[in-house]
């Protein structure tokens, strides 16, 4: 029962995903539409490391902003955005690559640490390096493209370019963890020495998930450039990678819809709620520490837990209520015997 609802679950959230400009209707809650997906894919993507292979990032943020400038600085400098987009994806595959080279010297602690310094390097690289990157007025984008002739300058129409990306993201994501690979990468999480034991590489298959994390990083970097027309070096600030670390503990580590559901609540949150809440920041503080406290697998495994259990306790009250107590033998009635 509990897997019918969850494909009913899924059927009807693509349902409303597909038609939703349709009874929307107003541009500015698609556009917001379009950031949830975009951050969704960007959670997606450190949930392969920190779900799959148990390695807590604080620099994605970085990576993310690499992609973007990337694109952003080639397009103004007048490339078209089919050699502007394949470009930037293949700078931030190599600074993916130079990220987990430096980052995997260590684990735990010394992983988050370092790549929360790379991080900051990338920020300080965006916000002084002013002669390339503006400084803090920014890289604009003036021009969204146009795959096979569909212009996307309107929100319907990004929307649904959004929709087709984060849904390859989200495939592409079932199968790595389906995968042989996202096998051996869960094996890396849960017993590294038993795997080197066995003759895994740990440190190459490690560098492959950062690498195929900094893929779609890069990817969702491009879509918030394109979505926003500008990026600035707050975008690589330390209070961004905490943020999608936030959906990605929120909605449930490791699963591959527990980041879109913590990438949901944050991007409500901010463009929503905050219009009618002016401490909306404290509002998303106790939304998360009442996740932590009563889902501590995060907001998509705990809601299918309890579900469980009620569809348990439902079943066993009919069981209990057709059940009836035999009657002991010191509790019938003595026959009385006709003299």
């Amino acid at each position: 029962m509990i897997v019918k609802l969850r494909y009913a679950a899924i059927a009807i959230a693509l349902a409303l995903l597909a038609t939703l400009p349709m009874w929307v209707g107003n541009s500015y809650y698609i556009n917001i539409a379009s950031q949830f997906l975009l951050f969704a894919v960007f959670a997606l993507a450190l949930n392969v490391l920190v779900g799959y292979a148990g390695l807590v990032s604080l620099g994605h943020a970085g990576l993310f902003a690499v992609a973007g400038y990337s694109g952003a600085l080639l397009l103004q400098a007048g490339f078209d955005h089919l050699a502007a987009i394949a470009a930037a994806i293949v700078i931030t595959l190599v600074a993916s690559a130079v990220f987990a080279a430096l980052a995997l010297r260590s684990t735990g602690i010394g992983f988050l640490m370092i790549t929360l310094a790379l991080g900051q390097i990338v920020w300080g690289v965006a916000y002084r390096w002013a002669s390339l990157t503006n400084g803090d007025n920014g890289v604009n984008v003036s021009t969204r493209p146009a795959p096979f002739g569909l212009s996307l300058a309107s929100a319907p129409s990004f929307y649904f370019a959004t929709l087709i990306v984060f849904l390859l993201a989200i495939a592409s994501m079932a199968v790595f963890v389906r995968s042989p690979f996202g096998a051996s990468l869960r094996g890396t999480r849960d017993q590294a020495r038993r795997m080197n034991a066995l003759g895994y590489n740990v440190w190459l298959i490690r560098f492959l998930a950062i690498v195929f994390s900094g893929f779609w990083t890069g990817v969702a970097g491009l879509l918030f450039i394109y979505y926003n027309q500008f990026i600035s070096p707050q975008i690589s600030a330390l209070t961004s990678s905490a943020e999608v670390l936030l959906m990605v503990i929120s909605g449930g580590t490791a699963t591959l819809f527990g980041p879109v559901a913590g990438a949901a609540i944050v991007v409500i949150m901010k463009n929503v709620v905050s219009a009618y809440i002016e401490r909306w920041n404290l509002v998303l503080g106790v939304i998360f520490v009442v996740i932590i406290s009563f889902m501590p697998e995060g907001l998509v495994p705990g809601t299918v837990r309890l579900l469980r259990w009620a569809w348990g306790r439902l079943q066993a009250k009919p069981s209990a209520a057709g059940e009836r107590p035999s009657e002991r033998p010191s509790e019938r009635p003595s026959e009385e015997r006709v003299p």
